[in-house]
């Protein structure tokens, strides 16, 4: 029997090692399909709440004769449809808002008004396939690689099986190699079954399995240099879990502390504080003392800011802008601050390989920190653009008119 298929056979008569390949099948299996599941339920619910949006805005249609009415009831959906590769890596999207109804109202309260619904998931995160990859995997290889050398002293074949092969080391190479290869086997296969499922790029496919291999490589070369000792079965498997704890837990909870200790930056609930507080106290101050900072962002409407009654709708949305441009500071600190957390978090993941690798799957899925800010400034964009079409309408007291309806825009996802 040639060597390939002699350690073929050993590894279909070792039960133990069958049992923890077929627990990589089910963990892999099973945070695929979970993955998929909640990606199908976020596209579900998306598409109630635009048929829900598009229906409310019919219905609103013709329903007011006031510019300002109409800006003040319409609401407009903004979402960040789920990649067709998120199902691996949820990333942000468990943390981050992927919807908003967004009002042509003070922006940034709408921003951040869904920041204290957002769970505050655990360190390990949610279990995806990232999840799977990235945390468990490892011990089920150090489940199968601990102790293919001590076995065999502690049977006393090991100088017999070393004095029969072709060198010394081939026999445990061809093993390790196998069960490596197997593991890789056990995980990439479902991924790859999503991927199918999931209509995902075979390009994305091919890279997170390269990458996926190269992490189970990385614990190989852990599980060889503990090997080296020639400790015994029980000191080889708790040297390992040790560096598992160190590498996959202790270390990313350092990251962790350090990213936020090193980069502080302002919170939602903070900016939200500070633009309802401007928006609540422009109703107590002069007309003027609020078109003013309004004339200096748009000095187009200086010749259209006499406000002669006690309400006028140009007034009101006037000071829903100066109470963004008040959190205005606090926002891109906020934005900034984000953006130098992930990068700095980038840089030092490359000390935690599980959370190098967890951090490449939701680039290559698109539910990165940065793909998240990206929807974000969507967000941005798109009420900016809100603005930018009602407040002709607004400071020149046009008439509504079904043509000038028609004219709104309308938010459009990456890739619409």
């Amino acid at each position: 029997m040639s060597g390939p298929m002699r350690e073929l056979h050993f590894l279909a008569k070792d039960r133990a090692a069958l049992l923890w390949l077929g627990i990589a099948v089910l963990v892999a299996g099973l945070s695929v399909f979970l993955g998929l599941r909640e990606v199908a339920a976020q596209r579900t619910a998306l598409d109630e709440l635009t048929e829900i949006d598009r229906a409310e805005r019919e219905v609103l249609t013709g329903l007011y004769q006031d510019w300002g009415d109409v800006a003040y009831y319409t609401f407009h959906l903004t979402y960040d449809s789920p990649p067709d590769f998120a199902f691996a890596a949820l990333g942000q999207r468990d943390t981050s808002p992927w919807k908003h109804r967004i009002r042509a109202l003070a922006l940034e309260g709408q921003i951040y008004e869904t920041d204290a619904d957002n769970p505050d998931f655990a360190l390990i995160g949610r279990f995806d396939f990232a999840f799977a990859a990235s945390m468990l995997a490892p011990l089920l290889l150090i489940l199968l690689l601990h102790d293919l050398r001590s076995r065999e002293r502690m049977a006393g074949r090991y100088e017999l099986l070393g004095a029969t092969a072709a060198s010394r080391g081939s026999p445990w190479f061809a093993r390790a190699t196998l069960r490596v290869g197997a593991l890789t086997l056990c995980l990439i296969v479902p991924l790859w079954a999503g991927g199918l499922l999931a209509g995902a790029g075979a390009s994305k496919l091919a890279l997170a399995s390269l990458i996926v291999a190269l992490h189970i490589g990385f614990w190989w070369g852990v599980c060889a240099a503990i090997d080296r000792f020639a400790w015994s079965s029980p000191v080889n498997l708790t040297a390992l879990m040790g560096a598992w704890l160190a590498l996959a837990v202790v270390v990313p909870a350092a990251i962790e502390s350090s990213v936020e200790a090193g980069v502080p930056l302002p919170d939602g609930g903070e900016i939200m504080l500070t633009q309802r507080e401007a928006v609540n106290d422009a109703w107590d101050l002069p007309k003027p003392a609020t078109m003013k900072p309004f004339v200096e962002r748009h000095p187009e409407w200086a010749d259209y800011t006499e406000v002669g009654q006690a309400f006028e709708w140009k007034w009101y949305y006037a000071f829903q802008q100066v109470g963004d441009q008040t959190a205005e500071p606090l926002s891109r600190a906020y934005r900034e601050g984000r953006i130098r957390r992930d990068r700095l978090a980038g840089t030092l993941a490359w000390l935690s390989p599980p959370a190098l690798l967890t951090r490449t799957l939701q680039v290559i899925a698109g539910t990165s920190m940065m793909d998240s800010l990206a929807y974000e400034q969507r967000v941005r964009d798109f009420h900016a653009a809100l603005r930018h079409y009602y407040y002709p309408r607004l400071f020149r007291d046009e008439v509504v008119s079904d043509a000038s309806l028609g004219q709104r825009p309308e938010f459009r996802a990456m890739g619409e």
